[in-house]
């Protein structure tokens, strides 16, 4: 098969990004059955998936139930061409001059590729087994002395600088990032100090997925409080997407993920969110609830994820055309980038590749099957002899 390049929509404006399954993957959530183990093998396949289907770049999540983010994109950049990777930046967790050293030499491994998500954390569990015993805005406070130190780093600038948790002395980076300046810092929170650090310090705010109404509240603040500051912040979304031919079918598709998730499973997960000290994970709990009967939380927007999933807890749900307006209508409320995923990360890459990725308006290339090479089969020959012709609708 063949692959055409299809160049950006004129008038375009949005980035779709993939997303890198390093905690497993699956057909099904909350269980065993139909379950991928994570190689490098298989994560070099969704990679390779993404980076050949146009994908702007694919987000490796962070945390102990994943492999190390850092270490995947340096074995994996090697093996893609233009697809860009954001990796995740733990403030608190190491230093930030050890990070911008990392930064800059991964930036230079892929070639100018890399994005930076800055991961404040929300697992007071997990923070301690990390050896950080800070409360939820300490943390915060943490994150904007990290980034007063990291961002000039990044510039080139030599720094000394003495906050109130961090102290670097003539710090710099000798071999600087192929990125001028360093690469776009990406960032998420829902609270009032998250907020702050965003409107300061950051170039994309990402959301989870809630209804559009929540997500223009929450543009307008974060808006409000970087145009104080004379800075302008773009804006971004993490969902789920369950794409088919048909709304049926993708609602279908929906239920099957879930449908071996019980009660006991949902309230073990659920334990474990209400534990979180993050603004955004309580919001993700309030969509659902913990409970399975109204997962329809806005029209195409299911919950069903956030069940047993930490995190971005909804998908958009239905065929190609109804999914692509959802985008459109976060689109219109300045949403940017938009973050997606899919079980499994494999086969969903390439359903969102065809089903809705054409429909929209790209600041990249995507590509697409073409039969007017004459350099192999587009879709199994028929009878060894007759090529399929693709079938035009026509709606």
């Amino acid at each position: 098969m063949t692959l055409t390049t299809l160049p950006p929509t004129a008038g375009s404006g949005l980035d779709v990004l993939w997303f890198l399954p390093t905690h497993g993957d699956g057909r099904y959530l909350g269980t065993a059955t139909g379950g991928r183990a994570v190689t490098l093998d298989y994560l070099r396949q969704v990679a390779q998936a993404a980076d050949t289907l146009g994908f702007y770049g694919v987000l490796i999540p962070t945390g102990k139930s994943c492999e190390d983010s850092w270490l995947v994109a340096s074995a994996l950049a090697p093996v893609t061409k233009k697809l860009r990777y954001l990796v995740a930046v733990r403030p608190g967790l190491a230093s930030p001059t050890l990070y911008a050293r990392m930064t800059a030499t991964l930036d230079r491994i892929a070639d100018g590729r890399l994005l930076i998500n800055i991961v404040t954390g929300g697992d007071p569990v997990e923070n301690a087994a990390d050896g950080i015993f800070l409360d939820h805005d300490q943390r915060y406070e943490v994150t904007r002395e990290f980034l007063d130190i990291y961002r000039p780093l990044l510039a080139g600038e030599t720094v000394s600088y003495e906050g109130k948790h961090l102290k670097v002395e003539g710090a710099s980076v000798l071999f600087p990032p192929v990125q001028a300046g360093g690469p776009k810092l990406y960032f998420g929170g829902s609270s009032e100090a998250a907020n702050a650090v965003a409107a300061e310090h950051v170039d994309v705010y990402l959301t989870w997925g809630e209804p559009p109404s929540a997500v223009k509240a929450k543009i307008a603040e974060v808006r409000r409080q970087a145009e104080a500051r004379g800075r302008k912040v773009r804006f971004g979304i993490r969902l789920h997407v369950i794409v088919r031919e048909t709304n049926a079918k993708a609602w279908a598709a929906a239920e099957e993920l879930i449908s071996h998730v019980d009660d006991a499973t949902i309230a073990a997960a659920q334990s474990v969110f209400a534990r979180l000290d993050s603004v955004g994970q309580a919001r993700m709990r309030a969509l659902h609830g913990g409970r399975r009967d109204k997962l329809e939380v806005s029209p195409n927007l299911w919950a069903g994820v956030g069940l047993v999933r930490g995190g971005a807890g909804t998908a958009l749900v239905g065929d190609g055309a109804t999914v692509a307006a959802r985008i459109e209508e976060y689109a219109e409320l300045g949403i940017e980038s938009f973050i997606f995923s899919g079980y499994p990360h494999l086969e969903e890459a390439y359903r969102v590749a065809e089903l809705v990725l054409p429909r929209l308006k790209l600041n990249h290339d995507i590509a697409r099957a073409s039969a007017t090479v004459n350099t192999g089969p587009f879709g199994e020959t028929i009878a060894n002899d007759y090529r399929p012709v693709r079938q035009v609708s026509q709606s």
